[in-house]
Formats: C-alpha cells, sequence, structure tokens
C-alpha cells in the first residue's frame, strides 16, 4: 500500500500496446511507428504484448494480455474503443499518444478510464520516458541519458527541445513527462509521484496553466520540501484591468501573484528558456547553495568585472575572501594577482593557480559559491592550456562541498574543456552573466526554503478580533446589496480586528462638518463618502489640512459642487470629518487584498500616497502570515529602505507594522467574503501605525464546504490542540506537527526499540533519512494529517531556576488516497509509554479529524505478527482480514 497510484504508470512491469496489426507495422501511424521503435531498441526489461484493435475474441481471450499499463497509438476513431478493451482487462493504467483530439472526444476518454480505475496519461500527450528502465514511451525523441533530473512539461514541443539539449551537454534524466493539456493525470499527481521517486533528486517543471490551486499548492510544496524544484511558466500576462475597484487590484498582476505562489512553496523560478536550462545544469550537480555570496576566480579582469557587474544586478553579493584565506592563498598565486574584490589570477594564470584559488574558496566561511571563469589566452601568456586547466578547476572541487560554476569562454580553442566539465556534474556556461545567472536562480532555492517551513494558524498570538462582529458588518452591506464598502464602514472592520484607525466622523451639512471639526481639533481631514467613488482624489474628493470652522464650511461645499460635476450619477452620503495623522514624520505606505483567479486572496505591500500605480511599488504574499512572513514581505517592497533612519526621521516602530499585517492576515483568513481591500496610505513612525483611509470591496463567499477553502495554502490547524490526561496525573497534548518538530520526531524514532521501529516502517534504519524526515513534519494540512503527542518535562535547579522540554512520545498519521475518499493510517508510540492508553487516544483524534474531512473510510496495514497493534485496531472497531498481496501483513479498515 505504500506504492504510489502511478507507479503501474511511470514504472510497469507489463505493457500491451494499441498500435494496430503488429505483423504489419508499416501500416501503422507514424506515432505507432516511432513508438514500436522505441519500446523494441532500448532494452525494456518487462514484457511487452501487442494487441490488434480488430482483433476478435472474447475478454476472456485476452485475460493473457492483462498489464500495467495499456499504450494507445491509434487513430481518434480507435482510442475509445481501444481504452475501453483496456479497462476492461483491468489495466491500471493507460497512455494516449495522439495530437488534435477534440475536447469533447476527451472529456470522454477520461470519463470510461475514471469508470474503470485507470490512470490515464493523455490524450494529445507525447508521453513519457524512463531511463532508469529503459522505456521510451513517448514520441518526444530517443530515450534521454540516466541522471538525476525529472521534466515535467505541459508543452510537447518544449520537452523535445530539452531532450535534443540535454544529449548534447551531459544532463541525464529519471523521468520525463509531456502532460499536454488535455490529460488526466495532471500536474499535481506528477509532483506527487516524482517527490517520492528514489531516482529522482531534483524536478524541472515547465507549466502554461492550472485549474485547482490548492492541489497544486499542495503538490508543489511537499515536492519542494523533499528536493529541489525549478518551475518555468508561460503566459505572463497582466491580471489588473481598469475595472479594478482598489489600487491593489489594479496594479497586482497575475505573474506577480504567481511568483509570490512560487516563492512560498520554496521553489526556483525562471522566466527564459536558457535559465530554465542553466538550473538544470545546476541541480544536476551534486551541490546545494545556502547563501548569495558567489566567489569570482578569473584570469581577465574584464570578464570578471562583467560577472561581477551582473551578480550586483540581480540581488547577489560578490564574495571577499577573509583575511586568513587571502594571506594563505597569496603566496600560492602569480605576483600580479589580485585578491581585492574579485581573484584575479592574472594572464599568465597556470592550472595550479586555479586549484589552489578554488580550494580557497572552499574553505572559506565568507564564501557560498564559487564562479570559475576562464578566457582564452595567447600561449606566450601561459604554459597551461584550457584542458589542464578545467582538469585542475575539476580535481580542486572533488571534495568541497559548495556549488562551482565554471564559464569558460570563448568557442574552438576551448571546446575539449568544455566536454570535460560537461562529463562531472560541474556546471559550464559560455558568459558570466548566464553562470551568474544559473547561481542566482539555484541560490534562491535556499531562501525560499525559508518560506516553505513557515506554518502559521489562522489567528495570531494577539489579541482574539471581533469576527463575528465584522460577519455582521458585511452581511448588512450584502444584504443591501451594494459591494464597495464606504470609508467608515471599511475602518469598522479594521477597527474589529484592532487595526488602529483614524477617528472619522460622517458629515451631511456644512454645519455638521464644522462643529466635527471643532471637536476632533484641528488640522483636520475632509473626504468625500460615496460607494460610487473609489479613487477620491482623481475627482477632488480629498482636502488635507483644514485649520479654521471656515475653511471647514467652505471646503464642504466646494466639494460637494466639484465631485457632483466630475461625477454626476454618484451617490453622495456625505463628507468624512478626521483629525491629520498626527505623524509629520511617517512614512506613508499601504496594505492591499487583492483576489487571483485561481490561487485566491493575496496580501499585498508597498509605498503608499495618490502616485500608488506611479510607484509601482508592491511585494506580495499569500495568506496566512506569521511574524517571519510579514517581515520578509516588508523587506522585498522597494520602500523598506525608508523604514530605516531617514533624512532625520528615526526608524519606524517595525514590530507595530508586522502587527497590521498579521491582523490583515486574519481578515484574509476569517472572512472569505474579501475581494479587494486598500489600506492608504497608513501612516508608520516611531510610535506605531494608523490607518488614515481604507477602501474594502466584498461578495457573497458562496457555501463553505471545508474551513478556509477560499486560501491556496491551509493554515496551521491550531484549533486541533488538545491536553489529555496520562496515568498518574501527569497531562500531554496532542497538536498537529510542524516542521520545527523534526528534531524531536527524529530522536523518537532513535529511542525506538529495534522491533518497534521495524513495525513501524518495515525497516531495520536506526532513524530517519533527511528527506523522509522533511517529508514527515512539514506536510499539507488539506490531503493529510499528522498528531504528535508532546510530553513536557519540567526540571528545577539549585537556584531555584527550571527548565522544560519537550519530546514527542507518538505520532498518528494519515494520508488521503487518491480516490479522496478514503485514507491510509499510521501510528507509533513510544515504548516507555505503552499501556497508557496513548496509542487509543492518538488513533481516535485522527479518524476524527479524517471524519471532518468528509472521508468515508480509513485503512491501514499491520505487520501480522504486530500482535499488540492488531489487538488495539479490533478494540478500535476496525475489521482485520488478510492483505491478498502479501501474506506477512493484515489489512485493518473502518467505516468513518
Amino acid at each position: 500500500m505504500d506504492q504510489h497510484f502511478l507507479t503501474p504508470l511511470f514504472s510497469p512491469r507489463s505493457i500491451v500496446v494499441f498500435a494496430g496489426d503488429p505483423k504489419q507495422p508499416e501500416a501503422a501511424m507514424p506515432i505507432a511507428r516511432a513508438l514500436l521503435a522505441e519500446l523494441t531498441q532500448n532494452g525494456f526489461k518487462g514484457e511487452v504484448n501487442f494487441l490488434d484493435i480488430e482483433m476478435t475474441g472474447t475478454l476472456s481471450d485476452l485475460a493473457h494480455s492483462r498489464a500495467d499499463l495499456a499504450i494507445i497509438a491509434l487513430p481518434h476513431e480507435q482510442i475509445e474503443p481501444a481504452l475501453e478493451i483496456a479497462g476492461r482487462i483491468r489495466c491500471r493504467a493507460a497512455l494516449v499518444l495522439s495530437s488534435n483530439l477534440p475536447a469533447a472526444q476527451c472529456a470522454t476518454l477520461h470519463t470510461v478510464a475514471k469508470r474503470h480505475g485507470v490512470q490515464l496519461l493523455g490524450p494529445n500527450s507525447l508521453g513519457f520516458q524512463r531511463p532508469f528502465l529503459k522505456l521510451n514511451a513517448s514520441v518526444a525523441g530517443p530515450l534521454a541519458t540516466p541522471g538525476p533530473l525529472a521534466l515535467v512539461s505541459q508543452s510537447g514541443a518544449l520537452t523535445s527541445s530539452v531532450l535534443d539539449w540535454a544529449k548534447q551537454n551531459g544532463v541525464g534524466f529519471s523521468t520525463v513527462v509531456s502532460l499536454g493539456a488535455n490529460t488526466a493525470v495532471d500536474l499535481a499527481q506528477v509532483l506527487d509521484f516524482l517527490a517520492a521517486d528514489g531516482s529522482t533528486h531534483s524536478i524541472l517543471v515547465y507549466m502554461e496553466g492550472i485549474t485547482n490551486a490548492r492541489r497544486f499548492m499542495s503538490a508543489l510544496r511537499a515536492a519542494a520540501s523533499i528536493k529541489p524544484v525549478v518551475v518555468m511558466k508561460a503566459g505572463r500576462k497582466p491580471a489588473g484591468t481598469s475595472a479594478a475597484l482598489t489600487h491593489s487590484a489594479a496594479i497586482v498582476g497575475a505573474d506577480d501573484v504567481f511568483e509570490a505562489a512560487l516563492r512560498r512553496a520554496g521553489v526556483v523560478r525562471v522566466r527564459a528558456f536558457t535559465q530554465m536550462f542553466s538550473a538544470a545544469k545546476c541541480l544536476a550537480s551534486r551541490y546545494r547553495p545556502v547563501g548569495k555570496r558567489l566567489a569570482i576566480v578569473t584570469n581577465g579582469g574584464g570578464p570578471g568585472v562583467l560577472a561581477a557587474d551582473w551578480t550586483n544586478e540581480i540581488g547577489l553579493e560578490v564574495a571577499r575572501l577573509e583575511g586568513p584565506t587571502r594571506n594563505a592563498l597569496a603566496p600560492l598565486l602569480s605576483p600580479h594577482a589580485s585578491l581585492t574584490q574579485l581573484i584575479d589570477l592574472g594572464e599568465e594564470a597556470t592550472a595550479a593557480h586555479y586549484r589552489a584559488a578554488v580550494e580557497a574558496c572552499g574553505t572559506d566561511g565568507g564564501v557560498d559559491g564559487i564562479l570559475v571563469i576562464y578566457s582564452p589566452k595567447p600561449a606566450a601568456y601561459t604554459g597551461a592550456n584550457p584542458e589542464e586547466i578545467a582538469q585542475a578547476v575539476i580535481d580542486g572541487s572533488a571534495k568541497l562541498g559548495k556549488p562551482i560554476i565554471a564559464c569558460w569562454m570563448g568557442d574552438n580553442s576551448v571546446s575539449g574543456a568544455r566536454k570535460l566539465l560537461n562529463a562531472k556534474p560541474l556546471p559550464s556556461f559560455r558568459t558570466p552573466e548566464a553562470a551568474v545567472d544559473a547561481f542566482g536562480n539555484i541560490a534562491s532555492f535556499y531562501q525560499n526554503q525559508q518560506l516553505l517551513q513557515q506554518t502559521p494558524p489562522p489567528l495570531s498570538t494577539l489579541a482574539t478580533p471581533d469576527a463575528e462582529g465584522a460577519r455582521l458588518l458585511i452581511e448588512s452591506v450584502l444584504a443591501e446589496r451594494r459591494r464597495v464598502l464606504t470609508e467608515m464602514e471599511s475602518k469598522a472592520l479594521l477597527a474589529a480586528f484592532h487595526i488602529p484607525v483614524s477617528r472619522t466622523t460622517l458629515a451631511r451639512t456644512a454645519n455638521e462638518a464644522m462643529l466635527i471639526a471643532s471637536q476632533a481639533g484641528y488640522p483636520v481631514a475632509l473626504k468625500i463618502d460615496s460607494p460610487d467613488i473609489s479613487h477620491k482624489s482623481d475627482v477632488q474628493g480629498v482636502a488635507l489640512n483644514i485649520n479654521t470652522a471656515t475653511q471647514v464650511r467652505d471646503t464642504f461645499n466646494d466639494m460637494l459642487a466639484t465631485v457632483g460635476k466630475v461625477k454626476p450619477g454618484a451617490r453622495i452620503n456625505g463628507v468624512t470629518i478626521q483629525p491629520m495623522s498626527g505623524k509629520p514624520r511617517g512614512r506613508e505606505l499601504y496594505i492591499g487584498l487583492t483576489t487571483d483567479d485561481p490561487f485566491g486572496p493575496v496580501i499585498t505591500f508597498g509605498a503608499g500616497g495618490t502616485m500608488i500605480e506611479l510607484i509601482d511599488d508592491q511585494a506580495m504574499e499569500l495568506p496566512p502570515l506569521n511574524q517571519f512572513l510579514a517581515r520578509r514581505l516588508i523587506e522585498r517592497a522597494r520602500v523598506a529602505e525608508t523604514l530605516q533612519h531617514w533624512r532625520g526621521a528615526p526608524p519606524v516602530d517595525m514590530d507595530k507594522l508586522e502587527q497590521v499585517l498579521l491582523r490583515v492576515s486574519e481578515m484574509v483568513c476569517a472572512l472569505p467574503q474579501l475581494r479587494e481591500m486598500d489600506i492608504n496610505p497608513i501612516i508608520v513612525d516611531e510610535d506605531g501605525a494608523i490607518a488614515v483611509d481604507a477602501r474594502i470591496v466584498i461578495e457573497h463567499a458562496g457555501p463553505q464546504t471545508q474551513a478556509y477553502h477560499h486560501l491556496a495554502i491551509l493554515p496551521y490547524p491550531a484549533g486541533l490542540e488538545r491536553e489529555w490526561p496520562m496515568k498518574g496525573g501527569d497531562l500531554y497534548t496532542i497538536r498537529p506537527i510542524q516542521p520545527d518538530d523534526a528534531q524531536m520526531l527524529q530522536d523518537l524514532v532513535r529511542n525506538l526499540k529495534p522491533e518497534s521501529r521495524y513495525f513501524r516502517f518495515v525497516s531495520s534504519m536506526q532513524e530517519l533519512p533527511a528527506r523522509m524526515l522533511a517529508r514527515y513534519t512539514l506536510i499539507d494540512y488539506d490531503r493529510e494529517m499528522a498528531l504528535t503527542a508532546i510530553h513536557r518535562t519540567r526540571t528545577v535547579h539549585e537556584d531555584g531556576t527550571f527548565t522544560e522540554t519537550e519530546q514527542i512520545i507518538g505520532v498518528s498519521r494519515y494520508i488521503t488516497n487518491p480516490d479522496q475518499t478514503t485514507c491510509e493510517f499510521s501510528l507509533v508510540v513510544a515504548d516507555a509509554y505503552g499501556g497508557q492508553g496513548l496509542g487509543s487516544r492518538l488513533m481516535l483524534s485522527i479518524m476524527d479529524v479524517a471524519r471532518s474531512k468528509g472521508l468515508a473510510e480509513i485503512e491501514g496495514l499491520v505487520l501480522a505478527n504486530n500482535d499488540g497493534m492488531l489487538r488495539l485496531m479490533r478494540s478500535l472497531g476496525f475489521q482485520v482480514k488478510a492483505f491478498a498481496e502479501d501474506a506477512d501483513f493484515k489489512l485493518c479498515t473502518k467505516t468513518l
């Protein structure tokens, strides 16, 4: 049951091929002839049978043709009958190789496959390759060289191009999948398979679109938590339109949101075709960078300066060797070498000089990666040829744990050196800029992995908001068939979540305006209040620094008259009066919300004020946020530079600004009716933050089948935390697992008795491998759940102080099966805590969660000699029966 549901598709033991009459291959379609040639020539070890769709006979006659995978390469009118036969002879997966099959016929094939429980890749797919299995079930070109990189592409043409390029550049693949636009097996499912595939070390994705953001983000985050993922997306078009009702929606584009989603998923994004190749080269090497400091080793000043310029341009840093490293390296180099910023070995650099520089960079603590540049020199300058220097770099990098990227400039004179470099896991490029780009793409992997590790709850630890009051306000506005909240309603919504807002009062007459202004205290601001005016400044509906009652009266009357002329059909409620912010040295910022299709709510941050679109300073993040994510969101905006000491003004209170972002995140999580929001400006100084103006757009959220269904990333389910008593009066806490629990989980596994470890993992391993540990602790709470039992121990010291330690004493887990109605469970309890009812409580708790998710049945495999676990299962009402596929296991099932 640990086998992935796509294993019969991508790792079949037997294949049946529908490609016409196998005795007359010349009569088959060109696509079928290419397929037949590839299947028979590459040495695939599995069984392959060929069936003619026109053959006569009963299904019993075809029983011998039963296989894991059916491959169909037939004319359009014969595909459906062939798939029907594949389903009836109980093939578990099918691949339809076709092109230009109409959408209606594709939908019919999906229905047929679903009816028979067949995992269908295609139609309109070029197929897949599994080089380690010597299986080329594709028409994308010859079988690729085996290697650690997987490629998943939604474009057939790009798949063929990558394979052709890879042959010439020494890049090998574990898996190549060409999905096409009409496949039933989708990108998320393939990512799930590749995340668990032992022969895949890194994943490269070319995509053109998604339909289910939650499922895509779930699979992408799960894969990126285990191995590096690089994504290239086509169709970078702006989503903002003139119909947008807020500044936030107008300046946010679909590609910006996609960028934020990928960053949060912990993957590397590339934007150009050539960069995808660069990233592929680096991922095929064995090194992983942990920072952005790049040392540049060169034998020419010009190429080194080009590399340094581009390093700074894309946000990386040129590493400078530490003093002891420079002192140790200098005697090993030419007297003309320079170690000030670049490591310029000089035009007479030899192979020994290059090796010494590489080894020095490898041991220097201030270097995260090394770029080695060689530019050809006349023989008079150096006795070393390019091949000797390339070999020296390869030898020098053999024992280093940092990424090394090579740039051998020129053409004919360095072709031999390039072959040497390509034969080793050492990425090589022709230009300094391309080499720096490659390091930049992969260095971002480390930064994005930090974002991936964040699992914020829907509510922060701040004071509880009045979410119910906010919902009542929204419902009253929707009941009036309005979508746009007034400024006062918007500020009331913000105040319900404890976001500081300026005191605002509505005046309907000039006399009311003067009275309100006098009570508020001068100077004041006047703003038009209308549900039909999105941007007040555009209609001269804002007046600031009004200092007298006479000015208030005249401004009130002038504003109504002007707005009436500019916007004659607008409904005018009156004019709002509010005191000026009192923050003369405050920075004007904006915090916004827009709703993307398909990623849902996105929180935006940047410079505010009336020129927000012109400044176009925007950083964005998918909710939910925690303090770490809020700080990173602020740092990505250009306006962040002004939040420290700025032109005589002291630094702003960053904690208060972060709290506002956390409050906005709470709003987004709790109120699915929110569609757009502007807090512009929110003025921040050393004393705090205050929202001066706000505008919110809402709409009906529709029926909610699950909590937080509107979010692309499910929040940490803090509501599942419970305390339970142990025998003897002690307490333990059951709560969902978090990434920070990795060490405690590893300690649990290490301290298990060998028999207990074997019962849980069916393995004699002493501890969890790093990738398995990451997979078990960084989970998507939407499709799986792991509940940990935490026991806290307090140690009192002689001086009266105490320390408290936590340990995991048990874990229950379920993972949703591909049918989305059942799930598979696992359970482990620390040996020292057996017999205390811990296993029963963990199983009952995990079943409650599965039931709340709408799952109908829970199942699991238990070793037949694990008597204690089998007794527990029976006591909980599970049915225990033999497992047909392996007599060593029992299958335990229970209806939820």
